[in-house]
């Protein structure tokens, strides 16, 4: 059914159609609404049976989800930003121990400096951390890929984190084809666990591991989320045939058929590359974007298959490696054949900076023309930076940059509201 939705929302009752039977969680923005409006279908007895339980932070929510999902619950929590960093420890006990959790990640920077809007370096902090991550486009993507990711989960047995713009996505209203709960219940089967502590049959799980065998371990978790490769298209296309919708599956290709040059991105700033794409087009420009759904397990076989036709490939960064760069360029290369299409790393839209079409454009151009350093970083302000290096250069005791360059911009404070 077509309905207006706030992006929560419609993931929070997305969520519901998939029966969890445990919801550990703990506030913080851009995730709150979600938690908000599931705590309250519990309440009123909208969503039962399942426990919804108040915990006193982010490492308690996935401590209690960890158990919960041991004891052979269907699990669901979500976090961001720094929640997500506060339960880092736990995460990789809830991959290691091969739990399916569902956990929604709405995107937010990561401090200091404070700051409460979107980009992805929450997420891409945890990549290596064992967790399958699905990112959305999307409001529609989103609460679809919710479904999808707790049959994923419970087929291989491994967590899986959505991850959704925060504010971006989370605070949008729009039109979005809710499932229903016949629908869902036709592609999710109730939950069977394969593993269940139980004390009518004692078993260990977590037990300690040693040299003799941790290699092999470690191993296998591996091989689970390669299968993904494989099982991610399999279960979109089965999703696509129950919601009478189509699904991306590992990646998503925009006009790529005869791109010359390539753009890469990750979640909703994809809408604002095809808009770009769709002008540069207009003036023959060959352009295409590849729109990366699963980040983990990375799809280094379709992102090849495409940009193997390309000549440049421009990657849109939201997160930063410091000292490095790009992080999903990392992989990209990877991914890249020898000899092959040259790899340009735009870092963009960092702590919600807005990635306008604009500016997008004139960068496609500036790529198209080879003008494109190897790495960019899109409406870097370098005459604020200037001056606060040449601040350094000045005084030792110069002062917080952050306070700094705020001073400079005008801006008393920027704090959180």
């Amino acid at each position: 059914m077509l309905e207006q939705l706030e992006g929560s929302r419609a993931v929070a009752r997305t969520v519901a159609l998939c029966r969890p039977e445990v919801i550990p969680a703990y506030p913080i923005s851009p995730q709150t609404h979600i938690v908000e409006a599931l705590s309250a279908m519990v309440k009123g007895g909208e969503l039962a049976p399942c426990e919804f339980i108040n915990v006193e932070s982010e490492f308690a929510a996935m401590s209690v989800a960890i158990g919960a999902s041991a004891t052979g619950a269907r699990c669901y929590t979500a976090t961001a930003s720094q929640g997500l960093l506060y339960m880092a420890e736990a995460l990789y006990n809830a991959s290691g121990l091969g739990l399916p959790i569902v956990m929604t990640v709405a995107n937010r920077a990561i401090g200091a400096p404070i700051n409460i809007w979107n980009d992805h370096s929450d997420s891409m902090s945890q990549r290596d951390s064992g967790w399958i991550q699905l990112y959305a486009e999307s409001n529609q993507e989103a609460l679809d890929t919710h479904v999808l990711a707790f049959r994923l989960a419970e087929e291989l047995s491994l967590p899986v984190m959505v991850c959704m713009d925060g504010f971006v996505l989370t605070h949008a209203y729009e039109r979005v084809d809710m499932p229903t709960q016949e629908q869902v219940d036709a592609f999710l089967p109730s939950y069977e666990p394969r593993q269940v502590l139980d004390p009518a049959e004692p078993v260990t799980i977590g037990a300690m591991v040693g040299p003799e065998a941790f290699t092999e371990v470690k191993y296998l978790a591996h091989v689970k989320q390669t299968q993904a490769l494989e099982l991610i298209p399999e279960l979109s296309g089965e999703l696509a045939s129950v919601l009478q919708r189509a699904q991306s599956g590992l990646v998503r290709e925009y006009r790529c058929e005869d791109a010359e040059t390539v753009v890469v991105a990750l979640g909703s700033v994809l809408g604002t590359i095809e808009d770009a794409i769709d002008r540069l087009r207009e003036r023959d420009v060959r352009i295409g974007a590849l729109g990366i759904k699963a980040f983990r397990p990375f799809p280094c076989e379709a992102v090849r298959a495409v940009l193997a036709r390309a000549a440049r490939v421009v990657v849109i960064e939201r997160a930063l490696a410091i000292g490095v760069g790009g992080i999903v360029s990392q992989d990209l290369r990877s991914a890249l054949p020898a000899g092959g299409a040259h790899l340009h790393t735009v870092i963009a839209g960092l702590g919600g900076r807005p990635i306008t079409a604009a500016s997008l454009c004139r960068l496609f151009e500036d790529a198209v023309a080879e003008r494109l350093e190897p790495m960019t970083f899109l409406d870097l302000n370098r005459e604020l930076v200037e001056r606060e290096l040449e601040r350094t250069r000045e005084s030792r005791r110069s002062g917080p940059h952050a306070e700094n360059m705020l001073r400079d911009v005008g801006v008393v404070a920027a704090g959180p509201v």
